[in-house]
């Protein structure tokens, strides 16, 4: 199970953060301020860090910096309110791997976690999702329906990579808000109805079932 370092002081957002991680099969831990992260990044046996900026007594470009000047390559993604052209490339250029603007959806959050998690491990090709004749190429962000190329928005590819990541699995509105919207979307919003609404007329009605009172589930087109 690999171990992943959250340095972030906003408890709502580590909460979150750590919550989605833990659902996903990591073991997450939390740090609150810059010193505490760079003591744990630097003592821990970490795959990855998930780094906020405006941190308490050390802000995550110094916790970045001393990593690097301490020969710590640990993969980094830095997840700040700052989301500034310039602020990107700082971090890009201290040595981050990955930058990310808040607010964010946790599922691409998750998705920039796995491809660091992977990319220096040979194994068979996890960019392409396929249930029937769906599928989904999370590299291309191309999306097919047996051989035939479907034109989907950013939101739509994003709730469609959902239900791929679960087929079978029934999610509610509140687990699809969080993973495609993100943590601080309105959790009294019809947006999930309406966008699977869209997904049932791109790829198929019969596809996305609706199980009364929790929310929806991916089929077969046949079930």
């Amino acid at each position: 199970m690999s171990q992943i370092l959250i340095v972030e002081d906003e408890d709502r957002i580590s909460s979150f953060v750590a919550k989605g991680l833990r659902a996903a099969g990591y073991a997450p831990t939390v740090a609150v301020n810059g010193r505490d992260g760079y003591h744990l990044a630097q003592t821990g046996d970490f795959e990855l860090i998930v780094l906020d900026l405006g941190l308490p007594d050390q802000d995550g470009f110094t916790v970045l910096r001393r990593l690097r000047e301490a020969k710590n390559n640990t993969p980094v993604i830095i997840l700040s309110a700052r989301n500034s052209v310039d602020d990107t490339v700082a971090g890009l250029e201290g040595g981050a791997d990955d930058y990310m603007a808040k607010p964010f959806r946790f599922e691409e959050l998750l998705a920039r976690v796995r491809l660091r998690l992977r990319q220096d491990v040979p194994s068979a090709d996890t960019s392409i999702l396929s249930h029937n004749d769906l599928q989904l190429d999370l590299r291309s962000r191309r999306a097919l329906v047996n051989g035939r190329e479907i034109d989907l928005s950013a939101r739509e590819f994003a709730l469609a990579e959902a239900f791929l990541r679960n087929p079978g699995q029934v999610l509610s509105r509140e687990q699809l808000l969080s993973r495609v919207w993100g943590y601080d979307f309105d959790p009294g919003s019809n947006v999930v109805d309406v966008y699977v609404r869209y997904l049932r007329n791109k790829l198929g009605a019969a596809r996305f079932a609706t199980v009364r009172g929790m929310g929806y589930r991916l089929v077969s087109e046949d079930a």
